[in-house]
């Protein structure tokens, strides 16, 4: 079967990893205790099951979701399919909404009654730099010409390198789509819209966009798993997972 037809299963993370849990899970899942303990370990939604149909899938989650998991399914093509993330420059308050400006003045407005999500994070970003190179060679047909006395030529090279930078993001989603958020990134953003707030800090400013963020939608939910130290999203896939693990236990 084509794997557009794949049908993955995955689990938020139970509270507590009990034996009997892990024993229970490996049964359902058809896999050894090793394997399904590390699947089970961390702190978000983990894949830990492909199928070739929905029906299989299905009756695989039922199973866990009898033991007390919250269990997603999902079509690889719904996993992998592109999202379209308004990337937000600039934002207006309002006391019940706000109003979102990207770099060509296209507008998203956000009401408080249709935020679901506020997912806060952090990705890796690569970014080509651009570098130059100064060494001294020998320039052996001087050094010829002079009888064997060193003559040295300075020589420039242009070399490009990748950088690595890693980026705070925050997504708001709306219940009706995991495929549409608004996206706010932390040196992409004019933070001039905070007035008097507005610190020299990249770091502060966006930590304050987000307190705004959850004051005018505090019925949002808050998840800033993927903020933690230890991780660099796969933001594509972990914010899909997390989205539909906190559907699902809505």
């Amino acid at each position: 079967m084509a794997a557009y037809d794949i049908v993955h299963v995955a689990i938020a993370p139970p509270p507590a990893l009990e034996a009997n849990l892990i024993e229970r899970v490996a049964a359902i899942v058809n896999k050894n205790s090793y394997e399904t303990r590390l699947l089970l370990t961390g702190a978000i939604p983990r894949i830990i099951a492909h199928y070739p149909g929905m029906q299989t899938a299905e009756s695989v989650a039922q199973s866990l979701r009898d033991i007390g998991l919250t269990t997603i399914v999902l079509r690889d093509s719904e996993l992998r399919k592109p999202s379209q993330i308004f990337k937000a420059l600039t934002l207006e308050f309002g006391e019940q909404e706000i109003l979102f400006r990207d770099r060509m003045g296209h507008e998203s407005r956000v009401a408080a009654t249709d935020a679901f999500l506020i997912l806060v994070g952090k990705m890796r970003t690569y970014a080509e730099e651009d570098m130059t190179k100064t060494e001294m060679k020998l320039n052996w047909g001087a050094t010829l010409l002079t009888g064997g006395i060193p003559i040295w030529r300075r020589v420039t090279q242009k070399t490009s390198d990748s950088a690595v930078q890693t980026e705070l993001f925050a997504r708001l989603y709306d219940q009706k789509s995991p495929e549409f958020s608004v996206e706010l990134l932390q040196h992409h953003m004019n933070y001039s819209f905070l007035g008097a707030k507005k610190a020299p800090s990249s770091l502060v400013n966006f930590n304050a966009v987000v307190a705004r963020l959850r004051e005018v939608f505090p019925q949002a939910i808050f998840d800033d798993r993927l903020a933690k130290p230890s991780r660099a999203a796969d933001a594509e896939t972990d914010c899909k997972l997390l989205y539909f693990s906190h559907l699902a236990m809505k």
